[in-house]
């Protein structure tokens, strides 16, 4: 069975929040993950044009595969981190006796 979220913040979320009970870090990964995603492709973009402009196809070429696999390595290392959230979470569901979240239905 799965717990449903909730829909609304109640005055015990907010006593959660402010005794570090509930973790915002998640969220916060995840704004941070769009913002070095558009750093990495705007980098490989400038490295690109600079390849062209001093015709160096090594640095071109290497701007492009920043493009194509900076934002992977970005995205795996934000969803290592994330993960380690959610291991706590779920530590700290089973020490309270719930039943995880995302425990398998």
């Amino acid at each position: 069975m799965r717990i449903k979220p909730k829909e609304h913040f109640s005055s015990g979320d907010m006593k959660e929040f402010l005794s570090f009970r509930t973790m915002i870090t998640p969220r916060i990964i995840q704004i941070l993950f769009l913002f070095f995603v558009a750093l990495v492709v705007l980098s490989g973009l400038i490295q690109i044009i600079a390849g062209l402009a001093n015709n160096s196809l090594r640095l071109a070429f290497s701007g492009l595969m920043m493009i194509v696999v900076g934002p992977i390595l970005v995205r795996i290392y934000c969803e290592l981190l994330i993960v380690i959230f959610r291991i706590y979470d779920t530590l700290r569901e089973i020490r309270d006796g719930r039943t995880p979240l995302n425990a398998p239905d």
